[in-house]
């Protein structure tokens, strides 16, 4: 078998999988709602690629290579994988420490519900440019928020599309970006110039959002008066050491993240921090978690591991803050590691077997127009992220497959990595099964199917670009040009 040349497959043959899997999927929000992603996603991935599978051997393809796209295609998502615990554990620390706590506890005091939503957006997006990183962001001030608005009475699934926007924003735009940098590597251009690009697309995406979220605030009818506020605020403080101090703990994640350190150590030092201050400030809350009978360094160690590894809760005299002060440690994220490589298992049998391939092909092959060539870039983008399960792979994918053609026709490659951000980095986090939208509906415990619709930036990105292709992109790169343009970087 390994000797027999592989067969191309036919598009029914590269569809048959897909079809397959978007039928159970359908079947498994019907039936089994938010829960969906507890188990019945995993399945109908495991299924969806044993079909992939048996197609492949048609094609001739044996196990040993399709294992191998397994492999590589688990092992791309590893970094998230560890991300995703170590987040896990940051949150615990977090909490225990006072650091979550006394965030919500001055937020109140600050932001009042006309503005919280066109706020968040803004924080979030301001946090994002800075260090590079949607996740970082979302996993530490978008928890924060995200219970400064709850308390403030806004429903969580609203509160989270506004984290997403602006979080999501800053990512698109912040030369830190890994996104940022990959996309314009793989249409050939530079960083600076697909930046630029990007503005034209962007910016309109991101005021539509910001004067959204600000009707919506201006209109929303909060259920938290002034007394329940403070009520809040009091809870907090009876059951917490709130102190500006604990602030130097998120504080100095950013800190490593702006000077480049890579998000795994810096994950973890937060984490440490974490367990740092929660000896320094919350000694009682160390007992209460661990027990009274036990001495003070022994209770320290059961506590700040609990908080790491598996669910805590804080009790206060509130039950709405109760509800708040909750993290669910490693433990909390496992489920959506099993979503993650189900996943993987599912895009790397695709991609090996070359049938993900040949369905961009056929898109290809129908296009004419040059707004009908961003459109076509645009819905692979989004077709990737649902299949393959990756945002890097709906950027690689697409992006080496059509900026030969983008190069042939005369469009300028920053057209198309502008393209391939606006449709595949934004739109990763609202596919449940995609690594991005299943980490985000763990860190923010809100299903993604729930923010989805309040997600108006990734919304209206690939909407923006698409209309933008069709209107004011032209062929305007001069034929002296065209052949300096540099293909796609494999």
């Amino acid at each position: 078998m390994d000797n027999k040349l592989h067969k191309k497959p036919s598009l029914i043959q590269a569809l048959l999988p897909v079809m397959l899997l978007i039928g159970m999927l359908s079947a498994n929000v019907a039936i089994f709602s938010d829960n969906a992603t507890y188990g019945p996603n995993q399945i109908a991935l495991i299924l969806a690629a044993a079909l992939a599978g048996l197609v492949g051997m048609k094609l001739n393809y044996t196990w040993e290579q399709m294992e191998d796209g397994i492999v590589l295609s688990i092992k791309s998502a590893l970094p998230a994988i560890l991300i995703l615990l170590l987040i896990g554990s940051l949150s615990g620390t977090w909490l225990l420490s006072g650091v979550v706590p006394s965030l919500i506890y001055y937020g109140l005091g600050i932001l009042t519900p006309k503005i919280f939503l066109f706020a968040t957006v803004i924080i979030c997006a301001i946090a994002s440019v800075a260090i590079g990183s949607s996740w970082t962001t979302i996993a530490t001030i978008g928890i924060a928020l995200l219970g400064i608005g709850t308390a403030l009475g806004f429903d969580k699934p609203m509160i989270a599309g506004a984290i997403i926007s602006g979080a999501y924003f800053g990512d698109k735009v912040s030369p830190m970006s890994d996104t940022t940098n990959l996309a314009p590597a793989m249409a050939g251009t530079d960083l600076f110039t697909h930046i630029r690009s990007m503005m034209y697309t962007t910016i309109p995406s991101i005021v539509i959002t910001l004067i959204i979220f600000l009707v919506m605030g201006f209109q929303h009818s909060s259920v938290a008066n002034p007394d329940n506020i403070e009520g809040i605020r009091q809870s907090i403080l009876a059951t917490f050491d709130v102190t500006p101090w604990l602030f130097l703990v998120p504080l100095a994640v950013l800190v490593l993240v702006l000077k480049k350190v890579p998000a795994i150590p810096a994950l973890l030092i937060g984490t440490l921090l974490g367990a740092l201050f929660a000896l320094i400030f919350q000694p009682n809350l160390l007992h209460e978690v661990a027990g009274k009978d036990k001495s003070f360094w022994a209770a320290s160690y059961a506590a700040l591991s609990r908080s790491m590894f598996t669910e805590i809760s804080i009790h206060t005299n509130n039950i709405q803050v109760n509800e708040l002060l909750t993290s669910k440690g490693m433990s909390g994220m496992l489920n959506t590691i099993w979503l993650i490589m189900c996943a993987m298992i599912f895009g790397g049998i695709m991609e090996s077997t070359g049938l993900l391939q040949r369905i961009t092909q056929a898109v290809i092959g129908k296009v004419n127009s040059i707004g009908g060539l961003i459109a076509s870039t645009s819905v692979s983008c989004i077709f990737f992220n649902t299949t393959a399960s990756d945002q890097y792979l709906s950027i690689v994918v697409p992006g080496r497959m059509f900026a030969d053609v983008y190069r042939k026709r005369g469009i300028r490659p920053e057209v198309l990595s502008r393209t391939l951000e606006d449709s595949g980095t934004v739109t990763s986090v609202l596919i449940p099964w995609n690594t991005c939208g299943a980490y985000q509906a763990s860190v923010l415990s809100v299903a993604t199917f729930a923010y989805l619709p309040y997600c108006f930036f990734n919304i209206l990105s690939p909407i923006v670009t698409i209309i933008f292709g069709y209107l004011f992109v032209k062929a305007d790169l001069p034929k002296s040009e065209i052949e300096e343009v540099p293909a796609a970087v494999d």
